[in-house]
Formats: structure tokens, sequence, C-alpha cells
């Protein structure tokens, strides 16, 4: 153990730069706090030749950072809700077919609350005059069924 000593701030700085690389690779906090807590590791070997205590170090800073920013992360998740758009009150509206949907890969159009749309249906074809109901958006197109 003693002929890796030298090499520790290298190999807690390498440790810290993977968790950041796996951070930055996903779309949720997972290992910010091991980046924290592998800094402080790297800073320890400047006081300490001991693997041991520079792996306390490690384990209770990277503890501690979970448990301070747990209660800063659910606030941040609860605050972070989906936020609709304006043309995401159209979905469950029933609005009139315009022009003709013959089958699922053909492209009709349809009036909803006074907007004019492209629309597609899995369950054409949906003749023009028909009422439809509206199930979703995807892009700049809404997927449409026959009105009840």
């Amino acid at each position: 153990m003693e002929n890796i000593t030298p090499y520790m701030p290298y190999i807690w700085i390498g440790f810290a730069v993977v968790m950041a690389v796996c951070e930055a690779a996903t779309a949720q906090l997972v290992s910010v706090w091991f980046v924290i807590g592998a800094i402080c590791a790297a800073i320890a070997t400047i006081f300490t030749g001991s693997l041991i205590i520079q792996s306390l170090i490690f384990l209770t800073v990277s503890l501690v950072a979970l448990i301070v920013t747990k209660p800063i992360v659910k606030k941040i998740k609860k605050n972070n809700k989906k936020v609709n758009t304006n043309s995401d009150r159209l979905v469950g509206q029933i609005g009139d077919v315009l022009f003709d949907i013959e089958d699922a890969q053909s492209i009709g159009q349809v009036k909803v609350m006074g907007e004019i749309w492209s629309a597609r249906s899995d369950f054409a074809p949906i003749r023009k005059g028909t009422k439809i109901k509206v199930l979703a958006i995807e892009g700049v197109k809404l997927l449409v069924e026959q009105a009840q």
C-alpha cells in the first residue's frame, strides 16, 4: 500500500472526474456527492498518507453531502412540474374534420377551438364533416379519433 501513496491525489482526482462525467451523462443527480467526497479525499492526501483516513473522509463527506442536498433536490423536483403549452389545451377537445383522413399514414385537416391543424388518426378513415376528439399532439399534428 505504501507504494501507491504518492499517487493517491491523482487517483482521488481521477475518481472525481469519472464521477463528474457520470453525473453529466445522466439527467438526474446520481454521483455529484461522490465528486465532492473524492475532492475532499484528494485534499486530505496533503495532510495524511493513510488510505484508511482518506477513505473515511471520502465516505463521510459523500454521505453528509447526500444528506444536506436531499431536501434541496426534493424541493427542486417538486417545483419541476410539467409545464403545459398553449396547444396542450387542445387534448380532449372536440373538433370538425375539414379534409378526409384516409388511413393511418395519411394526413387530413381538422378545426379545433377555431384553429386549423394537420391531423392523423390510427382509427381512419374519418370523413369531412365528422366530429373528432383530440387524443394527443405529435409535433405539429394532432392525433385524433372519431368523437362518440
